[in-house]
């Protein structure tokens, strides 16, 4: 039986050598986990069609490397390139949500998903959190739990600067599987909510 509400999750984000890709991913298959139709997009290469597939979305996740305190020159040249939806609105009412990797287990990445939060408020999308308790911070936690580096905005992976994708820490890719299928959870709240309001 299809269901009605199969949310359509788009993630937007850019990788610059692999990792945040791997996270990418594993947002893609949280969500698929959760029954929605997922579109992965990389901002660096992006095309019309494309443009289309996010604005056919009901949730849009946007994800990128912290470099230098924010995310990277080629997801700021995406998020300036959105203005086009800003003037239309087409973003208005959708939700959103964010993950980022750096070297450093903090790494500034806060900073980087504060400013997809601002880019999502501007865009009036409605900004759905990680939505889980902090791991690794008791003598019994270890860096195996989820939420491991401790964040609540979106999702955070570490990487270590000497290893390539591969070397993705496996409790940072179960955190943005965790995201993913909170994401695609909530829009079909949403998307069920709206079409209970218009019948």
């Amino acid at each position: 039986m299809s269901n009605p509400h199969a949310p359509v999750v788009s993630i937007a984000y850019h990788s610059g050598y692999g990792h945040t890709a791997v996270i990418a991913e594993a947002v893609r298959d949280g969500a698929l986990d959760a029954g929605a139709t997922v579109h992965l997009i990389k901002v660096d290469e992006i095309d019309e069609a494309q443009w289309a597939l996010l604005d056919a979305s009901d949730a849009i996740v946007f994800g990128s490397p912290t470099y230098m305190g924010t995310a990277s020159g080629a997801f700021h040249v995406f998020a300036e390139a959105t203005s086009k939806r800003w003037f239309a609105d087409a973003w208005q009412d959708k939700l959103a949500a964010g993950f980022s990797n750096s070297g450093s287990k903090s790494g500034d990445k806060l900073h980087t998903l504060q400013y997809f939060q601002t880019l999502a408020a501007q865009h009036g999308m409605s900004w759905v959190n990680l939505g889980l308790k902090p791991g690794w911070n008791s003598t019994t936690g270890s860096e195996n739990d989820l939420n491991r580096l401790g964040f609540f905005s979106g999702a955070a992976a570490q990487s270590n600067s000497d290893e390539g994708p591969e070397g993705v820490h496996k409790a940072d890719v179960a955190t943005a599987e965790h995201l993913g299928r909170r994401v695609a959870e909530t829009a079909r709240v949403f998307a069920a909510g709206r079409a209970a309001l218009a019948a």
